[in-house]
């Protein structure tokens, strides 16, 4: 019995990976035709990007203030505190700005998209679009993974910014860094291979998070409790591929195309 378990739960995420690289195949195929209706991808831009700049800006500015006050407590006797702002400019365009966004907006889009595509199924609404002979992919899906590619890029540069700024007001006004110090710190610390790193980055994060979230939802059955089941499972799946992918892409990006 137990290995006839193991069994059938491998077979299934096999399974499961063969329909995700499917819809993502699918998606790439009607990536024209889908955004051709820029009017679509325009929307939701707003819904993945705009509204959700007030909660991005809120979590990086205290990621910022949060990591002022650890340099400096870190930096204590050991390290000169004219390294402060070289320490949050990297780590946050590198690490924190890229991956703290897209585990925010994977907690909120891909929660949005699998409930919202999740309803269209049960209530039968994807059938009918099917049945007009639309593809789903292509008025569905692509407007979302296009949008979210465009804008996890754009809402990591706004984090970037603001989390630096959250650290330089923690910095200025608490720990005694002079703003001239601050901002040599940042001067020196500025590579643009770790803006690029952490804009690609945001980029693949962008497609997991509606990827994920437009797989679960269209997979949803059940009614509204498996609405709920499909948006727990896109958050959860968003979330992880966000962070293996971040091991994947900083192996990729640091040790072979900026390791010189």
């Amino acid at each position: 019995m137990p290995y006839e378990y193991a069994r059938r739960r491998v077979l299934g995420a096999i399974a499961e990976v063969g329909r995700i690289a499917m819809l993502i195949g699918e998606t790439f195929r009607m990536l024209v035709p889908g955004v051709s209706a820029f009017h679509l991808v325009v929307e939701q831009m707003n819904a993945i990007g705009v509204q959700s700049l007030i909660l991005v800006f809120i979590v990086s500015l205290f990621t910022g203030a949060v990591a002022a006050v650890q340099a400096a407590y870190q930096f204590a006797n050991t390290v000169p505190l004219k390294f402060i702002g070289t320490v949050i400019l990297r780590s946050t365009i590198i690490e924190l700005g890229p991956v703290l966004t897209a585990l925010i907006v994977g907690g909120r889009v891909g929660a949005s998209i699998a409930a919202e595509l999740g309803t269209m199924r049960v209530t039968e609404q994807v059938d009918a679009l099917e049945a007009m002979a639309i593809n789903p992919v292509r008025y569905l899906v692509v407007p979302r993974v296009v949008a979210a590619i465009i804008m996890l890029p754009v809402l990591s540069m706004i984090a970037n910014a603001v989390a630096i700024f959250g650290g330089y007001v923690v910095a200025v006004s608490s720990i005694g860094v002079s703003t001239h110090t601050y901002v040599l710190g940042l001067k020196q610390g500025f590579y643009m291979k770790d803006l690029y790193s952490g804009l690609i980055k945001a980029f693949f994060f962008g497609g997991f998070i509606s990827w994920m979230g437009c797989y679960y939802g269209f997979r949803t059955e059940g009614g509204a409790e498996g609405v709920g089941v499909a948006t727990t499972r896109a958050v959860v799946a968003s979330c992880v591929l966000v962070l293996i992918g971040d091991y994947v892409l900083a192996n990729v990006l640091f040790r072979f195309i900026f390791a010189s």
